[in-house]
This record gives C-alpha cells, sequence and structure tokens, in this order.
C-alpha cells in the first residue's frame, strides 16, 4: 500500500477544500456574520496547516499506485472532505449538533441533499453558500477536479486512471480522449459552462434574487437538491421551476454524450442506447403522472409542470420540490419511487443505480434465457455496437448483490428509531441513491432530524457507499485491504 501517495493526494484535496472556504468568509463579512466568518477561518487556516504538514511528509512519494490505492484514497478522501467541511457549522453554533453537522455535509458532498434542519432560513448566507456549494464540488467530484487543475508529471504510475474509475459513477468508465487529465479538464469545462447556463436562464426572472439563484444553479448541477428556503422550490415562479427541471434533466445524462456533440459526432450522440432509454422513461413517467394527478390541481399546466419537476428531480437525484408529491395517489408516488431506485445516466452527476446498470441486466438476463433454451449457442452482451466485457457485466451483477444488501441491512438497522417501514425503506433508499427526499415522515415537507445519531451513521454512510459506488467504502473494512501484497 502506498500510504506515502495517499497522502500526498489527500493534502492536495484538503488545500482545495480549504480554499473552497474563501467564498463564504466574504459573503459572512459582507452580511455581518462574524461567528460564521470566524468558524469558516479558523477551519480553513488549519486546514491549510494539516495539507502543508501532510504534503511536507509525502512529497517524495514512489509513483506506484494501483487499484487498490484507488478505492482506498477516494473512500477516505470523501471521508476526511465530509469531516472538514461540517466543522463551519459545527463550531459557528449554526447546527449546534456535531452529528447533525456531519450528515449535512456528507449530503452536500455526496449530492444527496437530505436534511436535518428545521429552520433552513436560519443559517447564515454564508452557511448556506457553503451548503449548496458541497452540492457543486460532488457533484462532477473532487478527485476528479484535482486530476483536471493539478499539475502533474507525464509518468504518474497511472494512478489518475485509478481514481477516476474509483470515483466516477457508472459501471463502464472511459478517456474521452487518451490522456486522462484532458478528460476531467473536459469533463469540468462542460459542468462549469452548464451550470453559468442554469444560472444565466433563473436571473432572467425578475423576482430571483441573485444570491438565490447562484445556490439553485449549484445545487442543479451537482443534483444535490438543497433548497435555501423552508417552503422549497415552491416559493419561485413557474418559469424557475421550469428552467430548473429542464437543467435536472440536462444533468442527469451522461457528459460523454455532450462531449460528441462539441465533436460534432451526431452519429455517436444519436445511437447511445442509455441516453434513448432516458429520453423515453422521463417522458413516459410524466405523462402518466399527469394524467393520475391531473384532478388535484387547478389548471392543466400546473399539473403538468409539477408532474415534471418531480419526475425530472427524482430520475436525475436531484430532490428538489416544487409540491408535496407525498400527497399524490399511490401510482404516482411507485412510479417516483421506482425512479429513486434507477437514477440517471452513467457519468452524469445523478445518483441512483443507474439506467446503463439495467439495461447491462436485462441484456444479460436475456442471454442468460436464450442460452437455457439453446445450451451450445455462444451469445454476447453489448451496447452502442460494442461488445460488453464478462468482467464489466460480472461486476455489475457484484454491484446489485452489494447495493441490495446494504439497503436490507440499513433498512433493518434505522428500525429500531420507531418510523413506519415506509418511511425507513424510503429513507434508506433516498440516502444510498443520492434522492434527497423520502416519504411519509421523512418526505419533501419533512426531514430527517427525528432519527437517531446510531441511525444517521448508519445514512451518513449510505451516501457516501451510493456516491462512491459501493466498492470504495467497502473496501475500507476489508481486513485483505490492509494486508501487504
Amino acid at each position: 500500500m502506498n500510504y506515502r501517495m495517499m497522502g500526498k493526494i489527500i493534502s492536495e484535496i484538503l488545500a482545495f477544500e480549504a480554499a473552497f472556504m474563501i467564498p463564504p468568509i466574504f459573503i459572512c463579512a459582507n452580511e455581518g456574520a462574524t461567528g460564521t466568518l470566524l468558524a469558516f477561518a479558523v477551519t480553513m487556516l488549519a486546514t491549510f496547516a494539516v495539507a502543508a504538514v501532510l504534503f511536507l511528509f509525502c512529497r517524495n512519494a514512489k509513483k506506484g499506485f494501483y487499484a487498490r490505492e484507488g478505492l482506498v484514497c477516494v473512500g477516505l478522501s470523501w471521508l476526511i472532505m465530509s469531516f472538514v467541511g461540517c466543522i463551519p457549522f459545527y463550531i459557528s453554533g449554526e447546527i449546534p449538533k456535531f452529528i447533525d453537522a456531519f450528515f449535512e455535509t456528507a449530503s452536500g458532498f455526496t449530492t444527496t441533499g437530505s436534511s436535518i434542519l428545521t429552520d433552513i432560513e436560519a443559517l447564515s448566507n454564508g452557511a448556506l453558500y457553503w451548503r449548496s456549494f458541497t452540492h457543486w464540488v460532488g457533484g462532477m467530484g473532487v478527485l476528479v477536479f484535482l486530476l483536471a487543475v493539478a499539475p502533474r508529471e507525464k509518468k504518474n504510475g497511472g494512478f489518475t486512471m485509478h481514481l477516476l474509475r474509483a470515483e466516477s459513477p457508472g459501471p463502464i468508465i472511459g478517456k474521452l480522449v487518451p490522456r486522462i487529465k484532458q478528460s476531467a479538464m473536459i469533463l469540468y469545462v462542460l459542468y462549469v459552462v452548464l451550470t453559468v447556463l442554469d444560472f444565466i436562464f433563473l436571473v432572467f426572472d425578475p423576482q430571483m434574487p441573485v444570491f438565490d439563484a447562484v445556490c439553485t444553479a449549484l445545487g442543479t448541477a451537482g443534483t444535490g437538491g438543497f433548497a435555501i428556503k423552508n417552503a422549497g422550490m415552491s416559493v419561485y415562479s413557474p418559469y424557475v421551476q421550469n428552467v430548473c427541471t429542464v437543467f435536472m434533466l440536462l444533468f442527469g445524462v451522461n457528459f460523454t454524450c455532450y462531449y460528441f456533440l462539441l465533436m460534432r459526432n451526431f452519429k455517436g450522440f444519436l445511437k447511445n442506447t442509455e441516453l434513448r432509454v432516458y429520453i423515453c422513461w422521463v417522458l413516459a413517467s410524466i405523462g402518466m403522472i399527469f394524467i393520475n394527478i391531473r384532478s388535484l390541481y387547478e389548471t392543466t399546466e400546473e399539473a403538468l409542470r409539477h408532474a415534471a419537476f418531480q419526475v425530472a428531480s427524482l430520475t436525475s437525484s436531484t430532490g428538489f420540490a416544487s409540491t408535496d408529491f407525498d400527497r399524490w395517489p399511490t401510482f404516482s408516488k411507485a412510479i417516483l419511487f421506482t425512479m429513486m431506485f434507477i437514477g440517471a445516466c452513467a457519468g452524469s452527476t445523478g445518483g441512483g443505480f443507474k439506467i446503463q446498470r439495467v439495461l447491462l441486466l436485462i441484456k444479460d438476463l436475456r442471454r442468460n434465457i436464450h442460452q437455457v433454451i439453446h445450451p451450445n449457442e455462444v451469445r454476447t452482451v453489448s451496447m452502442d455496437g460494442q461488445r460488453v466485457s464478462e468482467r464489466v457485466l460480472k461486476n455489475t451483477g457484484m454491484y446489485l448483490t452489494a447495493y441490495i444488501l446494504i439497503i436490507l441491512i440499513s433498512a433493518f438497522l434505522v428500525s429500531a428509531d420507531g418510523f413506519t417501514l415506509t418511511t425507513n425503506i424510503s429513507a434508506v433508499v433516498s440516502c444510498t441513491n443520492n434522492m434527497g427526499p423520502g416519504f411519509e415522515q421523512v418526505g419533501p415537507t419533512l426531514n430527517f432530524a427525528g432519527y437517531s445519531a446510531f441511525s444517521k451513521l448508519v445514512l451518513i454512510g449510505d451516501m457516501l457507499a451510493g456516491r462512491l459506488e459501493i466498492f470504495p467504502i467497502l473496501v475500507l473494512f476489508s481486513r485483505s485491504t490492509w494486508k501487504k501484497s
């Protein structure tokens, strides 16, 4: 295990996290929130100091870096990031309990959007900005950001690919261009451009404050869903809700598709099976829910707007709410619950099991059924005209097994708090799939504050496991990980 190389990477992550705290400091200074300003300043300076000491100790690290180190480094990085990021909330008193501050920050970085706050508007603007900004950093991934902007030697022992594979969502992780650094840079440029476009469209509404537009754009881009108003997105105009609907869907698309458009590879864009299924699934869901809820709203436009907004919100795993969908008929809630499982496209900022994995499992199931009927016939599974390796199919099956076990075990553990079965299952599914709201006591108008400290730790683990595709977290608890090769 190359501990020094991992330490060097973590030191760089800490340095960037400390730098990210500079804007909240200026926001706090502008609004006169002295206590929160000092909390961010102290945390920033302490984090810089720790990063500097760690970097000095690990600066001469050897280049050898393999898949095991990549998984461990990613898992530890996200745990440390969430821990450091919650400190300003706690020491400023904005979130008095440490476990609640840790829960809120982990929910932010993992783009889950589940909250323990009962009065969101009581937070200072600096804290609200930091809370939303964690979504934006976590959406594309802090290690992808590090690979994009940090200088690297040409011969780096291959660690960049191991980090990208460990952090990026989806069963098939590839490079857009031959060099990983360039691929990471392209991803972040696309991410920034879409975020800026989202902000511009939001501020077109004269009733939309600039600060609200910034926080909403950050939450939409990261598909995180932290609202800065107690009433969620229902306080904003239909125009703002429609803009969010469009951009939530856009951020749920595999970013490789946008690269195809940028390179004018329209054939590669149009033949993307996952994108076609994503579009059809979204349109069909909007149509079914609209028909089911039409009688609940005064106008057709209002019913269609809320149906489209909630479909976009949950299929992209954003978690914004424009209405209390927990009051919708069971059929509509069943569709939304299914969306909480499936989620968005691989390679997007969205969470969930991913449409690509569902397609691979269906294709593999069809192949196995065919082989039962024709045992001597050899068939392969293909996606977008390319053969899918048996290793990818095996890993997808392993992921499904781990995914189901985590949900079942977590639901059992949090059931000790006495909430209903629907509440517990939807809470676990929401956190594991990085969705945000669930149903009943954790519905869109309520929160996770009622859970015990133990249950919150379980749900934090679910958030991290879901965002990092399970294995980087599981390997931290495996004894073989820490044994010498």
